[in-house]
């Protein structure tokens, strides 16, 4: 089986192969004439086969940019508000010039003018999005870089192994003893997110619930993220020490999958 750190980089390779893509669609986008030109140049006879691979910028881009939202803020945390400030218009903007345009703006087609005179254009987004796929490549680097610390990805594998035995506890219908494996993979996770974020944690024993208040105090977690992670608990809580009720496979099934969603989404 791959480790994490072998498909975190497959996947990173796919979604900067998908930025490429985006780059020349976003050309495409801003000036069809020109771009159609000198891609019959560059390309020849593969133009049109070239071409019709494309994606649309408008169609795609939200989907790339919520995957690669992701990596950077698992891999290169601090410059995620930079990612984020070349795609959203700030909210204190009062004019917009070529120096503040954003992605955002290229979506909803903005465009400024003076009269006849064109002040700002579609192309102003171009270096905003060559910037943003900067910063992706970048992450690249942090996978043989001597200073990335990969204890959390050793420890994705180690809890993917875990939700994996869980599994075939379910699958065995020992449901009390796939969910009692599943909250501790649910604990060990929230306990690192913890630490990712340096918020201490007074109790000597924590529990799911008191990961699961510090996370939503310290605003690591929104309200619905942490009502879920409260009912992967309550399901844990079942397993564990509810003993006038017996867990069934709906209930193991929603806390394994439960589980398999907040180690990829809550870090």
């Amino acid at each position: 089986m791959k480790s994490n750190i072998e498909k975190y980089k497959s996947q990173l390779e796919v979604l900067i192969s998908k930025g490429d893509q985006l780059s020349i669609s976003m050309a495409r986008t801003i000036n069809p004439k020109e771009f159609e030109a000198a891609a019959k140049k560059a390309y020849g006879d593969k133009y049109d086969e070239i071409i019709a691979k494309l994606p649309d910028f408008r169609d795609t881009y939200q989907l790339w940019y919520s995957e690669a939202h992701a990596v950077i803020k698992q891999l290169i945390p601090d410059r995620l508000s930079d990612f984020v400030r070349f795609y959203e218009k700030a909210k204190n903007r009062k004019a917009i010039d070529s120096s503040n345009y954003t992605i955002e703006d290229f979506l909803q087609g903005i465009t400024v003018t003076r009269g006849i005179t064109v002040i700002v254009s579609l192309s102003a987004a171009s270096p905003q999005f060559d910037q943003q796929l900067a910063i992706l490549k970048s992450a690249k680097s942090r996978f043989d870089s001597s200073l990335f610390d990969i204890r959390q990805l050793v420890q994705a594998d180690l809890l993917d192994s875990e939700l994996e035995a869980a599994r075939e506890l379910q699958k065995n219908k020992f449901y009390r003893a796939a969910g009692a494996i599943v909250g501790v993979v649910i604990e060990k996770h929230l306990a690192q997110v913890c630490i990712n974020h340096s918020i201490p944690i007074a109790k000597k024993h924590p529990t799911i619930s008191d990961f699961n208040d510090q996370l939503k105090n310290n605003a690591v977690i929104d309200v619905p993220q942490w009502r879920f992670v409260q009912h992967l608990g309550d399901l844990r809580n079942l397993c564990d020490h509810n003993k006038g009720k017996d867990p069934g496979n709906v209930e193991i099934e929603d806390l394994i999958s439960g589980a398999e969603k907040i180690t990829k989404t809550i870090f």
